[in-house]
């Protein structure tokens, strides 16, 4: 557990933001080890399955993944103030909130998947694919939140390390068994889902063993596991507004997908494979708005709101500097990264184009990200709900139909940097209102504000 409120901003940020950054890179080995796999083996329809799956999954799950944020940010303002009770009581009511979620989205998904792909126009001939895969992967979800229920937890505590640990084993765990039961045992694409759910669950398991052993403040054990109304109604209100931002991009990515799919399994497959690659570009900035959420929330918390601002400058600069270093490797080597997965050249050609499109505008999505992981990390989740739902859902999705109506695929591409546009600039002016500063839920009131 690391105490971000004292030290060099930019250095503690760093320090914290790198295994995780490391970590999310490994998590995102998962869905690109899947794909690789699948289209190498099992063909373009296939891998279209495993990518129509994709936007599928995370609008089952990014709800309570949103919720879950809130108690991480609880945590890490307590954990500021030493309020080590209240840190205690809000891992317990985290973790039976997350049990329930899990069991709920787990029913819902293996009933409505058909239902879900149909609606998404999936093309007929990658149906049966995506829905066996998904079916299997809904059945073991539970494993999935409570290995990102424990990775959560921990960061909000400002230990970004020991998670990395546990995700690289996962990793590993997934690509051995991926390559085991499709391409050895030739199960098919079931197979890659229940290397996903076998390798999640060793990781949960293990995780529970080392903590229960080693970190007695979040020692997972019925006996003494409480929940905390208030703490819980606490985080919903934190937490409801990220619920449905990640809602309303997920459902955003469906739209996508779906306008996309008018174009068949050519084009679906390629966009399932560009998406792949945008995730883990995307991950310094995800990665770096994350550890300046805790960085803000510890600060915050201990009464400290000159650091914020050092850190946010820090952390931009720090960010910026990675992802323009991975938009020139895009860029120059989009086919290499794109025949990774397949040596179809249509698949490849398209691939491609959408890279060089979205990859040259990453500066913008880092910095619409790393201004909103201020706002959380004050407890300010409900502005940047709002700038989401305008930037994507008033601006990006018609766009991208009205585009692909007049100019084809390359128009839903372009739909995506203008998008990030107008978000970028209304998270920026939010941001200096200094609005967000009042979401803390902390009282300072017989305190006065520290000078650092």
């Amino acid at each position: 557990m690391n105490d971000l409120t004292q030290g060099r901003e930019g250095r503690q940020i760093m320090k914290f933001a790198a295994p995780l950054l490391v970590g999310n890179v490994f998590q995102q080995l998962y869905s690109i080890v899947d794909s690789i796999i699948v289209g190498q083996f099992l063909g373009k329809n296939a891998l279209a399955g495993v990518g129509a799956a994709f936007p599928v999954i995370f609008t089952m799950i990014s709800f309570v993944i949103g919720i879950a944020g809130g108690f991480t940010i609880i945590i890490s303002q307590y954990f500021g103030a030493k309020q080590t009770e209240n840190v205690r009581l809000t891992i317990d009511t985290m973790y039976i909130f997350l049990f329930f979620a899990a069991i709920l989205i787990s029913t819902v998904g293996i009933a409505f998947t058909e239902d879900i792909f149909r609606l998404m126009q999936t093309p007929a001939e990658v149906l049966p694919q995506a829905t066996t895969y998904l079916q299997v992967y809904f059945s073991g979800i539970i494993f999935f939140f409570g290995f990102n229920g424990i990775n959560a937890i921990l960061r909000g505590l400002g230990d970004s390390k020991t998670p990395l640990y546990f995700l690289v084993i996962a990793t590993v765990t997934n690509i051995v068994f991926d390559y085991l039961l499709v391409v050895v045992f030739e199960i098919g694409i079931a197979g890659a889902a229940i290397a996903t759910i076998i390798s999640q669950g060793g990781a949960f398991i293990t995780s529970i063993f080392y903590l229960n052993k080693n970190h007695s403040l979040v020692k997972l054990t019925t006996l003494r596991i409480h929940f905390d109304r208030e703490i819980f109604k606490r985080s919903l209100n934190i937490g409801l507004p990220s619920g449905f931002q990640n809602t309303i991009v997920s459902l955003g990515m469906m739209a996508l997908f779906s306008i996309v799919n008018t174009f068949g399994a050519t084009a679906a497959a390629a966009y399932s494979v560009a998406l792949r690659i945008n995730s883990l570009a995307s991950t310094p900035a995800m990665n770096f708005s994350a550890a300046l959420s805790t960085f803000v929330g510890q600060n915050l918390g201990a009464n400290k709101p000159k650091r914020v601002r050092k850190g946010l400058l820090a952390t931009w600069f720090m960010a910026s500097v990675i992802v323009l270093i991975v938009t020139a490797v895009i860029i120059i080597f989009k086919r290499e990264l794109m025949m990774l997965f397949t040596d179809n050249p249509e698949v490849v050609a398209i691939g491609a184009e959408y890279l060089v499109i979205v990859s040259s505008f990453y500066l913008v999505f880092s910095t619409l990200f790393i201004f909103g992981g201020v706002m959380r990390g004050a407890g300010d989740t409900l502005m940047p709900m709002f700038f989401t739902l305008i930037s994507l859902w008033i601006i990006r999705i018609p766009l991208a139909y009205l585009l692909s109506q007049e100019i084809g695929l390359i128009g839903v591409w372009w739909a995506s940097p203008i998008g990030w546009f107008v978000g970028m600039a209304m998270s920026i002016i939010y941001y200096l209102t200094g609005r967000w500063k009042k979401k803390v839920v902390v009282d300072h009131s017989q305190s006065p504000a520290s000078g650092s």
